[in-house]
């Protein structure tokens, strides 16, 4: 491009061309098809472990065309009979408490173990704006990026909380056929995430930190009464007081709270994710949850409850694609949405004047 100072107005002036940019991508290096797997190749390969077919099924079960949907619909189904061996953990916490770095170390601890294996599913917030996200979560988790036996797979929310929620949970049943015992969910903070998290796990941790200022205050009622434990972070150096103080102040809160349909009483723990401080002792808890709602049943009850769960909410996520997706729909709601605009009829009959157009065609 010519610089527009060489112009004949701009007499005395010279301005020579720059260097031409170096191209990025080698231009010689030959781009490798991928190779494209059947259902069968796709279930013979998670169930004998392959992290590189787990990889692209997981992408499959993520991806919004109609045809993967389809094929990762019948690998889950056929992945089914080799599901339900896992420990599902849903872990989180106030923005900086620490969630990444602490699944790092209860990785690390839970990978020592000879014959386990970890999957970490982390939910990744995107920008409202670009639609993107940074999928960092790897760069936290230092050592537990570097095991054979961990696999790490942080998903965007992409401003849909209920789709990737329904795709995390699919992605569950993925990682338990490909042999991993214990499964980490880690959700995008305080919020409604955590609703939809609750609703896929056997045990759900509630990360907090003390010294705040506003340790009851900071955390919404509802996400305490769904924890079975709570554990304070960063509880070393000048720190440990004010985490001691913590865990005294939400004993006495859980007092006030009804009892849990588990029958479990859940337990305050002090720890550094940091300096990999009281870990041992938080997964005694998790251990002794499990072996307690083994021994009354509750387990299995609840993971009847949320497979019920999940079933109404596929419904309801496919009753609303069918609904966007419909031509009729699409073209009514764009005039529809103008006159609630220009004030010609209000928000409630423009709702209605386009569930009738709806209605009408499922009679038909």
């Amino acid at each position: 491009m010519e610089h527009p100072e060489n112009s004949s107005l701009y007499r005395g002036l010279k301005v020579n061309k720059g260097i031409a940019d170096a191209p990025t991508v080698n231009p010689n290096l030959k781009k490798r098809p991928r190779r494209i797997f059947t259902v069968a190749e796709y279930v013979e390969g998670i169930t004998r472990g392959n992290i590189t077919v787990l990889s692209q099924a997981v992408t499959l079960v993520e991806s919004a065309k109609q045809e993967h949907h389809a094929m990762a619909q019948e690998i889950i189904e056929r992945c089914l009979p080799h599901t339900g061996n896992s420990i599902r953990i849903g872990i989180t916490g106030v923005p900086g408490a620490g969630k990444s770095t602490s699944i790092d170390a209860f990785g690390m601890h839970l990978i020592k173990q000879e014959g386990r294996k970890l999957a970490v599913l982390a939910i990744d917030p995107s920008s409202e704006r670009s639609k993107g996200s940074i999928l960092g979560d790897k760069t936290r988790m230092e050592d537990l990026s570097k095991e054979p036996n961990a696999f790490i797979r942080p998903s965007p929310s992409a401003g849909s909380l209920g789709g990737v929620a329904r795709k995390t949970r699919e992605t569950i049943v993925l990682c338990e056929a490909a042999g991993f015992d214990t499964i980490f969910v880690e959700t995008v903070g305080v919020g409604q995430s955590e609703i939809a998290v609750h609703s896929m796990v056997d045990f759900f941790l509630l990360i907090q930190l003390a010294g705040t200022g506003d340790e009851l205050q900071g955390i919404k009622r509802g996400i305490m009464e769904m924890a079975d434990g709570i554990i304070i972070n960063k509880a070393d150096g000048d720190n440990i007081d004010k985490a001691k103080l913590a865990q005294s102040h939400f004993k006495n809160a859980l007092h006030l709270f009804p009892p849990a349909e588990s029958g479990w009483i859940p337990e305050v723990l002090t720890y550094s994710g940091y300096y990999s401080l009281g870990i041992k002792e938080i997964w005694d808890m998790v251990n002794a949850y499990v072996s307690f709602t083994k021994g009354n049943q509750y387990f299995d009850l609840k993971r009847n409850d949320q497979a019920k769960y999940w079933m109404y909410e596929s419904i309801n996520e496919s009753l609303k694609d069918n609904f966007y997706n419909n031509e009729a729909i699409i073209s009514l709601l764009k005039t529809t949405e103008q006159q609630v605009l220009h004030n010609q009829i209000s928000s409630f009959v423009g709702a209605k004047k386009v569930m009738d157009l709806y209605l009408e065609q499922l009679r038909r």
